[in-house]
């Protein structure tokens, strides 16, 4: 995703409950591509970086746990319409995380929570998006449900869990190379290409080919190539676990079409199949759905808010 287009910080804080939607917030398969050994990230203090995990569901409840958590800090959050993506700023040296939910109140938190939540949502019904700096300017590596997402560093990492069915949670995980992971070194993308693009016109693009099983840091290459940010989701399915189940791409037009590759249900616009010449909406991030497997879910988040922080604005 284009980090210099959209993208945030550090923070001390203790294990936290981060409740309430309206209260606040990729493919590099490498442990190192600039050449340096895998050792543990360090933030710009000096501090290691370990690990960080974000447990959350679709109401926007979200639990920041992990021996690094102090390196995290709540960015704000903000209401988007039509899919759109908000313009985070993220500060050099740090990575942005950015996760999309429902507010947790409201005709879409209703949906979510008897299991309908909409693939693409209406524009009166704003989702929300919660963004968090993470202090730390070496690799780390994204595990989405207990499957790696990819290596990244001074960058912005996107997760949507609308879809997510009620009593279900995501689990992103933020880890230090610690000795080395797997994958393949893989130089940073080059955006050269979409800097003189301008995000919020649209723009015609050849759609590239997705099969469901695809490899993720595959499909993430393609989409790169069209210059549009990333959001990674995780689908249940059939394939592999960690690999696509489908990849939606933003289409212009209102209520917010998307190009659903391969097209698994009726919310995918007819007639659209690799290949074909389409325009694409870039204020929208493309949505990389990834297959979660046989991965028992996490227990429900508790109701209860040992700690809360009021809202957040950047």
């Amino acid at each position: 995703m284009r980090s210099h287009q959209r993208a945030h910080p550090r923070s001390r804080r203790p294990a936290t409950l981060l409740p309430g939607a309206v209260a606040l917030a990729t493919a590099l398969l490498a442990t190192g591509c600039d050449g340096t050994s895998a050792t543990a990230s360090a933030g710009t203090d000096g501090t290691v970086f370990e690990t960080v995990r974000f447990t959350l569901d679709s109401r926007g409840d979200i639990r920041l746990s992990g021996n690094s958590r102090a390196a995290v800090r709540p960015a704000g959050s903000h209401p988007v319409s039509g899919g759109r993506a908000h313009p985070f700023t993220r500060p050099a040296g740090s990575l942005l995380v950015v996760l999309r939910h429902w507010p947790d109140t409201g005709a879409g938190a209703d949906r979510a929570s008897r299991g309908r939540a909409p693939r693409m949502w209406p524009p009166e019904e704003p989702a929300v998006e919660t963004g968090y700096l993470v202090d730390t300017a070496d690799w780390v590596r994204a595990d989405l449900d207990g499957h790696p997402l990819q290596w990244l560093r001074r960058d912005a990492l996107r997760i949507d869990v609308t879809n997510t069915a009620a009593g279900d949670l995501a689990r992103l995980t933020l880890s230090g190379p610690h000795g080395g992971r797997s994958g393949q070194p893989t130089p940073p993308p080059d955006d050269r290409a979409c800097a003189h693009l301008d995000p919020w016109v649209g723009r015609h693009v050849v759609l590239p080919p997705f099969e469901a099983g695809t490899p993720v840091g595959t499909a993430l290459t393609r989409l790169r190539k069209l210059c549009l940010d990333v959001q990674y989701s995780s689908l249940p399915g059939a394939e592999r676990g960690g690999t696509v189940r489908q990849v939606l791409v933003p289409l212009a037009g209102p209520r917010g079409p998307a190009a659903a590759l391969p097209p698994l249900d009726s919310a995918a616009v007819p007639g659209r199949e690799p290949g074909d010449l389409v325009l694409v909406d870039p204020s929208r991030p493309a949505t990389l759905a990834v297959t979660r497997g046989n991965h028992s879910p996490a227990p429900a988040l508790p109701r209860r808010s040992p700690v809360r922080l009021d809202r957040v604005r950047p």
